[in-house]
């Protein structure tokens, strides 16, 4: 019995940090810059390969303008962008549901 309940315990706090680092993120990419992730080098391996762009190149930046209500620019960054940005708002929510739900239950299953 001894064994299960730490068990679960180390679960709770774990499934804790998880949702302090899933509130965190939102609030870190707010308070920095719209523009912070505008310069600096492609990590994008089609156009550091073939020196062609990818569908997704520009996503970060994007995201990052979305966010900031600087829709101009994020449509200038990536078009798709706007049928990301919900997706991933969507995502994000039902993640930190799912584990608000976890964290505060009695039981932790899973």
């Amino acid at each position: 019995m001894e064994n299960g309940n730490k068990k679960d315990k180390v679960r709770k706090v774990c499934a804790m940090f998880y949702l302090l680092i899933l509130v965190a993120i939102p609030v870190v990419l707010l308070i920095l810059p719209a523009d912070y992730f505008d310069n600096g080098k492609t990590i994008c391996l089609s156009v550091l390969l073939f020196n062609r762009t990818c569908p997704g190149c520009g996503m970060t930046r994007a995201v990052q303008h979305m966010i900031h209500f600087d829709f101009t620019e994020a449509w200038h960054y990536n078009r798709m962008s706007v049928v990301v940005v919900p997706l991933l708002i969507g995502i994000w929510a039902g993640e930190v549901y799912r584990m608000i739900k976890k964290v505060f239950n009695k039981n932790i299953s899973e």
